[in-house]
Protein backbone atom coordinates (compact mmCIF):
# COMPACT_ATOMS: atom_id res chain seq x y z
CA UNK A 1 0.00 0.00 0.00
CA UNK A 2 3.01 2.28 0.07
CA UNK A 3 4.00 4.59 2.89
CA UNK A 4 2.62 7.81 4.27
CA UNK A 5 4.37 10.96 3.11
CA UNK A 6 7.31 11.68 5.40
CA UNK A 7 7.04 15.45 4.93
CA UNK A 8 5.30 17.60 7.50
CA UNK A 9 1.93 18.97 6.53
CA UNK A 10 2.89 22.46 7.71
CA UNK A 11 0.24 24.57 9.38
CA UNK A 12 -3.00 22.61 9.40
CA UNK A 13 -5.81 25.10 8.83
CA UNK A 14 -8.83 23.20 10.11
CA UNK A 15 -11.56 25.05 11.97
CA UNK A 16 -14.89 24.34 13.61
CA UNK A 17 -16.14 20.77 13.45
CA UNK A 18 -13.35 19.79 11.03
CA UNK A 19 -10.78 20.53 13.74
CA UNK A 20 -12.28 17.77 15.88
CA UNK A 21 -10.64 15.37 13.39
CA UNK A 22 -7.30 16.36 14.92
CA UNK A 23 -8.65 15.94 18.46
CA UNK A 24 -9.80 12.37 17.82
CA UNK A 25 -6.67 11.47 15.85
CA UNK A 26 -4.50 12.63 18.74
CA UNK A 27 -6.47 10.59 21.25
CA UNK A 28 -6.34 7.45 19.11
CA UNK A 29 -2.64 7.79 18.34
CA UNK A 30 -1.83 8.37 22.01
CA UNK A 31 -3.72 5.24 23.03
CA UNK A 32 -2.11 3.22 20.22
CA UNK A 33 1.37 4.26 21.46
CA UNK A 34 0.62 3.31 25.08
CA UNK A 35 2.67 0.34 26.41
CA UNK A 36 -0.63 -1.35 27.29
CA UNK A 37 -2.45 -0.19 24.15
CA UNK A 38 -6.20 -0.71 23.87
CA UNK A 39 -6.19 -0.26 20.08
CA UNK A 40 -3.78 -1.28 17.35
CA UNK A 41 -3.54 1.72 15.04
CA UNK A 42 -0.06 2.19 13.55
CA UNK A 43 -1.46 4.35 10.77
CA UNK A 44 -2.88 6.81 13.30
CA UNK A 45 0.56 7.11 14.88
CA UNK A 46 2.20 7.75 11.50
CA UNK A 47 -0.46 10.28 10.55
CA UNK A 48 -0.19 12.19 13.83
CA UNK A 49 3.60 12.27 13.48
CA UNK A 50 3.28 13.67 9.95
CA UNK A 51 1.13 16.63 11.00
CA UNK A 52 2.74 19.78 12.34
CA UNK A 53 0.14 20.86 14.85
CA UNK A 54 -0.02 21.82 18.51
CA UNK A 55 -2.02 18.83 19.68
CA UNK A 56 -1.48 19.94 23.28
CA UNK A 57 -4.20 22.57 22.88
CA UNK A 58 -6.82 19.83 23.12
CA UNK A 59 -5.86 18.79 26.63
CA UNK A 60 -7.30 15.35 27.18
CA UNK A 61 -6.14 12.21 25.34
CA UNK A 62 -8.58 9.87 27.07
CA UNK A 63 -9.49 6.33 26.13
CA UNK A 64 -13.01 7.24 24.99
CA UNK A 65 -11.99 8.11 21.43
CA UNK A 66 -10.15 4.83 20.93
CA UNK A 67 -12.97 2.87 22.56
CA UNK A 68 -15.47 4.44 20.18
CA UNK A 69 -13.34 3.38 17.22
CA UNK A 70 -13.16 -0.16 18.63
CA UNK A 71 -16.95 -0.31 18.93
CA UNK A 72 -17.33 0.87 15.33
CA UNK A 73 -14.67 -1.60 14.14
CA UNK A 74 -16.47 -4.53 15.75
CA UNK A 75 -19.76 -3.61 14.08
CA UNK A 76 -18.01 -3.21 10.72
CA UNK A 77 -16.16 -6.51 11.07
CA UNK A 78 -19.42 -8.36 11.72
CA UNK A 79 -20.98 -6.91 8.58
CA UNK A 80 -17.92 -7.24 6.36
CA UNK A 81 -17.38 -10.83 7.45
CA UNK A 82 -20.76 -11.60 5.87
CA UNK A 83 -20.43 -9.10 3.00
CA UNK A 84 -16.70 -9.13 2.09
CA UNK A 85 -17.31 -7.22 -1.16
CA UNK A 86 -19.41 -4.48 0.44
CA UNK A 87 -18.79 -0.76 0.16
CA UNK A 88 -18.00 1.12 3.36
CA UNK A 89 -19.06 4.76 3.23
CA UNK A 90 -17.22 6.83 5.86
CA UNK A 91 -19.24 10.03 6.25
CA UNK A 92 -17.29 13.04 7.54
CA UNK A 93 -14.41 10.63 7.98
CA UNK A 94 -11.99 13.24 9.24
CA UNK A 95 -8.59 11.71 10.00
CA UNK A 96 -9.89 8.27 10.90
CA UNK A 97 -7.68 5.34 9.88
CA UNK A 98 -10.39 2.69 10.06
CA UNK A 99 -9.69 1.24 6.60
CA UNK A 100 -6.25 -0.01 7.64
CA UNK A 101 -7.48 -1.48 10.94
CA UNK A 102 -10.29 -3.32 9.16
CA UNK A 103 -7.98 -4.49 6.38
CA UNK A 104 -5.66 -5.95 9.05
CA UNK A 105 -8.62 -7.66 10.75
CA UNK A 106 -10.07 -9.00 7.47
CA UNK A 107 -7.06 -9.41 5.14
CA UNK A 108 -8.95 -11.56 2.62
CA UNK A 109 -11.99 -9.29 2.34
CA UNK A 110 -12.18 -7.02 -0.69
CA UNK A 111 -14.50 -4.33 0.68
CA UNK A 112 -14.34 -0.96 -1.04
CA UNK A 113 -14.08 2.35 0.81
CA UNK A 114 -15.61 5.74 0.08
CA UNK A 115 -14.39 8.64 2.22
CA UNK A 116 -16.74 11.65 2.24
CA UNK A 117 -15.56 14.89 3.82
CA UNK A 118 -14.92 18.55 3.13
CA UNK A 119 -12.09 19.60 0.81
CA UNK A 120 -9.48 20.55 3.48
CA UNK A 121 -9.81 17.12 5.13
CA UNK A 122 -9.70 15.23 1.81
CA UNK A 123 -6.59 17.21 0.81
CA UNK A 124 -4.88 16.20 4.07
CA UNK A 125 -5.87 12.56 3.70
CA UNK A 126 -4.65 12.36 0.11
CA UNK A 127 -1.34 13.98 0.98
CA UNK A 128 -0.50 12.11 4.18
CA UNK A 129 -2.15 8.70 3.91
CA UNK A 130 -1.00 5.98 1.52
CA UNK A 131 -3.16 5.49 -1.57
CA UNK A 132 -4.96 2.19 -2.02
CA UNK A 133 -6.89 1.03 -5.08
CA UNK A 134 -9.96 0.21 -2.97
CA UNK A 135 -10.20 3.73 -1.48
CA UNK A 136 -12.03 6.58 -3.21
CA UNK A 137 -12.68 10.08 -1.88
CA UNK A 138 -15.40 12.67 -2.37
CA UNK A 139 -14.80 16.25 -1.25
CA UNK A 140 -18.30 17.27 -0.17
CA UNK A 141 -20.63 17.49 2.78
CA UNK A 142 -22.36 14.33 3.94
CA UNK A 143 -25.55 16.36 3.62
CA UNK A 144 -25.02 16.62 -0.12
CA UNK A 145 -26.72 13.33 -0.88
CA UNK A 146 -25.12 13.08 -4.34
CA UNK A 147 -22.50 10.83 -2.71
CA UNK A 148 -25.17 8.13 -2.69
CA UNK A 149 -25.01 7.99 -6.50
CA UNK A 150 -21.36 6.86 -6.24
CA UNK A 151 -22.10 3.86 -4.00
CA UNK A 152 -22.24 0.39 -5.52
CA UNK A 153 -25.20 -1.17 -3.72
CA UNK A 154 -25.11 -4.73 -5.05
CA UNK A 155 -22.71 -6.30 -2.51
CA UNK A 156 -23.86 -4.53 0.62
CA UNK A 157 -23.30 -1.08 2.12
CA UNK A 158 -21.98 -0.21 5.57
CA UNK A 159 -22.22 3.48 6.50
CA UNK A 160 -20.21 4.99 9.33
CA UNK A 161 -20.90 8.40 10.84
CA UNK A 162 -18.30 8.55 13.59
CA UNK A 163 -18.40 11.87 15.40
CA UNK A 164 -20.78 13.46 12.89
CA UNK A 165 -24.49 13.48 13.72
CA UNK A 166 -24.20 15.36 17.03
CA UNK A 167 -22.83 18.41 15.20
CA UNK A 168 -25.79 18.59 12.81
CA UNK A 169 -29.11 20.27 13.39
CA UNK A 170 -31.79 17.72 14.39
CA UNK A 171 -33.63 17.97 11.06
CA UNK A 172 -30.34 17.47 9.18
CA UNK A 173 -29.34 14.44 11.23
CA UNK A 174 -32.73 12.77 10.96
CA UNK A 175 -32.88 13.59 7.26
CA UNK A 176 -29.53 11.88 6.71
CA UNK A 177 -30.60 8.77 8.62
CA UNK A 178 -33.88 8.62 6.69
CA UNK A 179 -32.16 9.08 3.33
CA UNK A 180 -29.69 6.27 4.05
CA UNK A 181 -32.47 3.95 5.20
CA UNK A 182 -34.50 4.49 2.03
CA UNK A 183 -31.54 4.35 -0.38
CA UNK A 184 -29.66 1.29 0.98
CA UNK A 185 -32.29 -1.32 1.94
CA UNK A 186 -29.79 -4.11 2.66
CA UNK A 187 -27.25 -1.92 4.39
CA UNK A 188 -26.35 -0.91 7.91
CA UNK A 189 -25.38 2.40 9.52
CA UNK A 190 -23.39 2.99 12.70
CA UNK A 191 -23.16 6.29 14.54
CA UNK A 192 -22.52 7.74 17.98
CA UNK A 193 -24.33 10.38 19.99
CA UNK A 194 -23.48 12.20 23.23
CA UNK A 195 -25.69 12.18 26.34
CA UNK A 196 -28.89 14.13 25.73
CA UNK A 197 -27.99 16.50 28.59
CA UNK A 198 -24.92 17.80 26.73
CA UNK A 199 -26.88 20.16 24.48
CA UNK A 200 -28.67 21.57 27.56
CA UNK A 201 -25.69 21.82 29.91
CA UNK A 202 -23.13 22.94 27.31
CA UNK A 203 -24.99 24.85 24.57
CA UNK A 204 -21.75 26.55 23.51
CA UNK A 205 -19.78 23.29 23.45
CA UNK A 206 -17.76 21.29 25.97
CA UNK A 207 -14.42 22.75 27.07
CA UNK A 208 -11.66 20.12 26.89
CA UNK A 209 -8.86 22.46 27.98
CA UNK A 210 -8.21 26.13 28.70
CA UNK A 211 -7.33 26.54 25.01
CA UNK A 212 -10.01 24.46 23.32
CA UNK A 213 -13.76 24.08 23.35
CA UNK A 214 -15.45 21.26 21.40
CA UNK A 215 -18.10 22.74 19.06
CA UNK A 216 -21.76 22.73 20.16
CA UNK A 217 -23.67 19.46 19.77
CA UNK A 218 -27.28 20.33 18.94
CA UNK A 219 -28.41 16.77 18.17
CA UNK A 220 -28.79 13.74 20.38
CA UNK A 221 -31.33 11.05 21.16
CA UNK A 222 -31.86 8.92 24.24
CA UNK A 223 -31.64 5.14 24.07
CA UNK A 224 -35.46 4.97 24.12
CA UNK A 225 -35.74 7.48 21.27
CA UNK A 226 -33.14 5.56 19.29
CA UNK A 227 -34.97 2.27 19.81
CA UNK A 228 -38.12 3.93 18.48
CA UNK A 229 -36.47 4.73 15.13
CA UNK A 230 -37.67 1.31 13.99
CA UNK A 231 -41.20 2.72 14.27
CA UNK A 232 -40.62 6.29 13.10
CA UNK A 233 -38.16 6.02 10.21
CA UNK A 234 -39.28 4.04 7.14
CA UNK A 235 -36.67 1.48 6.14
CA UNK A 236 -35.13 1.01 9.60
CA UNK A 237 -35.61 -2.69 10.31
CA UNK A 238 -33.69 -3.01 13.58
CA UNK A 239 -31.87 -0.82 16.10
CA UNK A 240 -28.95 -2.17 18.12
CA UNK A 241 -27.52 -0.43 21.18
CA UNK A 242 -23.84 -1.36 20.96
CA UNK A 243 -21.84 -2.16 24.11
CA UNK A 244 -18.90 -0.15 25.39
CA UNK A 245 -15.63 -2.03 24.73
CA UNK A 246 -13.36 -2.70 27.68
CA UNK A 247 -10.48 -0.31 28.12
CA UNK A 248 -7.42 -0.13 30.35
CA UNK A 249 -7.50 0.29 34.10
CA UNK A 250 -10.28 -0.39 36.60
CA UNK A 251 -12.60 2.40 35.48
CA UNK A 252 -12.48 1.73 31.73
CA UNK A 253 -12.20 -2.05 32.06
CA UNK A 254 -14.92 -2.59 34.66
CA UNK A 255 -16.89 0.46 35.78
CA UNK A 256 -17.55 2.26 32.49
CA UNK A 257 -18.74 -0.80 30.52
CA UNK A 258 -20.95 -1.78 33.48
CA UNK A 259 -22.42 1.71 33.69
CA UNK A 260 -23.04 1.60 29.92
CA UNK A 261 -25.13 -1.59 30.37
CA UNK A 262 -26.99 -0.35 33.48
CA UNK A 263 -30.63 -0.02 32.37
CA UNK A 264 -31.76 2.71 34.82
CA UNK A 265 -29.21 5.20 33.42
CA UNK A 266 -29.24 4.09 29.77
CA UNK A 267 -31.31 7.08 28.63
CA UNK A 268 -28.81 9.50 30.20
CA UNK A 269 -25.57 8.23 28.69
CA UNK A 270 -24.28 8.53 25.15
CA UNK A 271 -24.90 5.86 22.55
CA UNK A 272 -23.19 3.77 19.89
CA UNK A 273 -26.04 2.77 17.62
CA UNK A 274 -26.23 0.31 14.73
CA UNK A 275 -29.18 0.49 12.35
CA UNK A 276 -30.19 -2.33 10.04
CA UNK A 277 -32.03 -1.26 6.91
CA UNK A 278 -34.52 -3.32 4.97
Amino acid sequence: MGHADDRKAGDVALTGVSETALLTLNGRAYQARHPNAIIGDPMAIRLADAIDFDFGKFGRKGQEMALRSLAFDRAAIRYLSEHPLATVVALAEGLQTSFWRLHAALPHAEFRWLSVDLQPIIDLRERLLPPAPRIASLAQSALDYSWMDKVENGNGVFITAEGLLMYLQPAEAMGLISACASRFPCGQMVFDLPPVLVKKLAPKGVRSSRRYRVPPMPFSLSAAQLADLVNTVPGVRAVHDLPMPQGRGWFFEKAFPAFWKFKPTRNYRGAYTLLEFG
